[in-house]
This record gives C-alpha cells, sequence and structure tokens, in this order.
C-alpha cells in the first residue's frame, strides 16, 4: 500500500489569512449600468449578468445552487438565483439594469421580479424568446 500522505490544513485565522479569504471576494470590476440575460427552459433557469459591452461578468443557475432534479424548473429556484445574483450584483456597484427574458419555463416571471424587489432600476424588458417562422416540415399522414 505504502506510506499515508498527511497534508495539513492552513491555519485562516492570522491576519493575512483574512485579508486574502477577503480579497477573493471583492470584484474586480466595478460598473452602474449593466445586462441581465434571464434564459428559463423547463429545466433550469440560468442567468447572466454582463456589461452593456456584452462580457459577461458573472452568472449562476439553478442548478450551480444545488437545486436537483424537477426543481430547478420551478419559480422559487429561479427567485434564489435572482437573488444571488442580485447581491453579486450589489457589490459590483451595478443600479440600472436592461433584462433580456429568453424561453417558456416557470422561472421567467419569478426571477424578474426578484430583480425589481431587490431594488434595481429596470430600464428594458425584453423578450428575446426565438420564434420559428414556419417551423419544421410536418409529419406524414397516418396510414391505417
Amino acid at each position: 500500500m505504502g506510506k499515508k500522505r498527511i497534508v495539513q490544513k492552513a491555519d485562516v485565522t492570522t491576519e493575512e489569512g483574512r485579508a486574502t479569504a477577503a480579497r477573493v471576494s471583492v470584484p474586480k470590476k466595478k460598473l452602474t449600468e449593466g445586462v441581465v440575460c434571464i434564459q428559463s427552459t423547463y429545466n433550469n433557469t440560468i442567468i447572466v449578468i454582463s456589461d452593456s459591452h456584452g462580457n459577461a461578468i458573472v452568472s449562476s443557475s439553478a442548478g450551480a445552487l444545488g437545486f436537483r432534479g424537477a426543481k430547478k424548473g420551478t419559480p422559487y429556484a429561479a427567485t434564489k438565483v435572482a437573488e444571488f445574483l442580485g447581491e453579486k450584483a450589489r457589490t459590483m456597484g451595478l443600479l440600472t439594469i436592461h433584462v433580456f427574458i429568453k424561453g417558456v419555463g416557470a422561472g421567467r416571471e419569478a426571477a424578474l421580479r426578484s430583480f425589481a424587489a431587490q431594488g434595481f432600476d429596470i430600464r428594458v424588458i425584453r423578450d428575446v424568446t426565438p420564434v420559428p417562422h414556419n417551423g419544421p416540415r410536418p409529419k406524414k399522414p397516418r396510414r391505417v
């Protein structure tokens, strides 16, 4: 089998350890206006916050927060994702947002309401769900 390796964990109670832990949570970018893209499907809700140029700053989903299975597509999970990202956006100084919603899932309305309840100034709400103009070719008629 061999020798067992013993790994000693670093003690984060020192002042130096606390300073590095606090430094990690401080965001690098400061911005006041951003774009929130909410993709709500039947199975999951994914939210991405980006700057006005489209560069993604923070993102999360219901699955990333620990929801599993059918619970990922619920409005409650979408609310929790929006609250989590709203806190991160607040620390960056985000005040005004433009919201783009894509998809037909149950979390689309809940996520939007959560951002509004957190006090963000919502300038634009746009539905960018793709709609087929003609769709795929229909099935052949059934022969009995």
